[in-house]
C-alpha cells in the first residue's frame, strides 16, 4: 500500500446531470450501480480538485470533530435513507469489506458540490462511529484511501481523453490499469469487494466490443457469442439487464400506445405484473405532470433570458422562478437541466 499523497482540497466542484430513473420495486440486497463506476467503456465527469490558497490539510479522515456539518442533509439527500448493511465485522471485531460500505462512501459522496468534501468526510465518519475497535479504525483507513483512489483514477482518466471508438485491446489495457489502480490504494479483499460487478461489466463489454467487430462471425454466430458472454456475468447483474430490456421495450411500447391508454395498461401488466405496472403508471403521470411544469417554466425561463437584465438580477430573477414552479430537490434537477441547456 503506498503512503499517503496530500489532499489539497479546500475546493471540490462535481456537475452532475440528473436523470429520471425508473423505480421497479425496491430490493434492499439488489445490485444498484455505483455512482462513481469507473468503467473503460463510458466516459466519466472528472473529479475535479483545486488547491487551496492557503495551508492545505494533507489527510481530510479523522477531523469530523473539527468540522462544522448542517444540521439537515443535502437537498439531493433529502427524502432518502442512508444505506445499510456496511456494519459487517468478524469474531474478532475487524471489519468485513462489503459492496455496502462504498455505497455509503458514495451516497454521501455524491453530493459534492452542495456541500465542501471536508463535510461529506465528517458525515461518512459520524456514520462509522457506531463500529466498535478494531473496526472502526479500518473503516477510517478504508475511507483515507478510497479518497487517494478516486483522485489518483480521476487523474487517470483524465489522460486518457476520448474513450469512444476504442478497440477491445485498448480498453483491456486501459481496465487493467484501473484495476491495479484499485489494488494499489485498497487492499485485495476491498477492492474485490468494492469493484467486483463493476469489472465483470468491464469484462462482458470488452467481450462484447470484441464479437460485434468480428466480421468472421455471422449475425447469428454473434449473437449466440454474445448470450454465451452475458451468462458469464453474476447472476444479479444478469437480471439487471434483463430488466433494462424490459424497459427498453416499454419506452418503445409506451410511445406506440401513447394514443391508446387501455392498451398500454393491458401491455404493462402483462408484462411486469398488477404490482409494478401499477407504479409504472404512477410514474407515467409523474413524468407528464413534470413536463408540463418544466414546459411552463423554460416558456418563462426564456423570456428571462432574453430580458435584457445584468447578471445578478437575471440570475436571482431564475432562483425565484424555480422556486415558484418546484419543490427543493426539483429545483436541483432543474438547475442542472439549465446548465447542460
Amino acid at each position: 500500500m503506498k503512503s499517503r499523497i496530500p489532499l489539497f482540497l479546500s475546493l471540490v466542484v462535481i456537475i452532475a446531470a440528473v436523470g429520471s430513473v425508473w423505480l421497479i420495486g425496491a430490493d434492499p440486497d439488489g445490485v444498484a450501480s455505483p455512482a462513481d463506476s469507473v468503467s473503460v467503456t463510458s466516459p466519466q465527469v472528472p473529479l475535479a480538485v483545486q488547491e487551496a490558497s492557503g495551508t492545505a490539510s494533507p489527510d481530510l479522515v479523522g477531523r469530523a470533530l473539527s468540522v462544522s456539518i448542517p444540521e439537515q442533509l443535502p437537498a439531493s439527500l433529502s427524502g432518502t435513507s442512508v444505506p445499510e448493511g456496511w456494519a459487517r465485522t468478524d469474531r474478532l471485531g475487524n471489519l468485513i469489506p462489503t459492496p455496502h460500505l462504498r455505497q455509503l462512501f458514495e451516497y454521501f459522496l455524491s453530493a459534492l458540490g452542495e456541500e465542501s468534501l471536508q463535510q461529506l468526510v465528517a458525515r461518512i465518519e459520524t456514520a462509522l462511529s457506531v463500529l466498535d475497535e478494531p473496526a472502526r479504525s479500518q473503516a477510517l483507513a478504508t475511507l483515507g484511501n478510497y479518497l487517494e483512489y478516486k483522485l489518483a483514477v480521476s487523474d487517470l482518466e483524465q489522460s486518457y481523453g476520448e474513450v469512444s471508438g476504442l478497440g477491445a485491446g485498448e480498453m483491456q489495457r486501459r481496465m487493467a490499469e484501473i484495476q491495479a489502480l484499485r489494488r494499489n490504494w485498497l487492499n485485495a479483499d476491498t477492492a474485490d469487494a468494492f469493484f467486483a460487478d463493476d469489472e465483470a461489466v468491464d469484462r462482458f463489454q470488452i467481450e462484447k466490443l470484441r464479437i460485434t467487430s468480428d466480421d468472421s462471425l455471422t449475425d447469428g454466430q454473434k449473437a449466440e457469442a454474445l448470450r454465451r458472454a452475458e451468462s458469464s456475468l453474476p447472476e444479479p447483474l444478469r437480471k439487471a439487464r434483463e430488466e433494462t430490456r424490459r424497459f427498453a421495450d416499454y419506452e418503445q411500447v409506451r410511445q406506440e400506445l401513447a394514443d391508446d391508454p387501455r392498451a398500454l395498461a393491458a401491455w404493462r401488466q402483462e408484462v411486469f405484473g398488477e404490482a409494478a405496472a401499477d407504479r409504472l403508471a404512477r410514474l407515467d403521470q409523474e413524468q407528464k405532470a413534470w413536463d408540463r411544469r418544466w414546459q411552463a417554466y423554460a416558456n418563462e425561463r426564456d423570456r428571462v433570458l432574453s430580458s435584457g437584465l445584468a447578471e445578478p438580477e437575471r440570475q436571482e430573477a431564475l432562483a425565484r422562478l424555480r422556486a415558484s414552479h418546484f419543490n427543493e430537490t426539483e429545483r436541483i434537477r432543474a438547475e442542472a437541466l439549465d446548465s447542460i441547456r
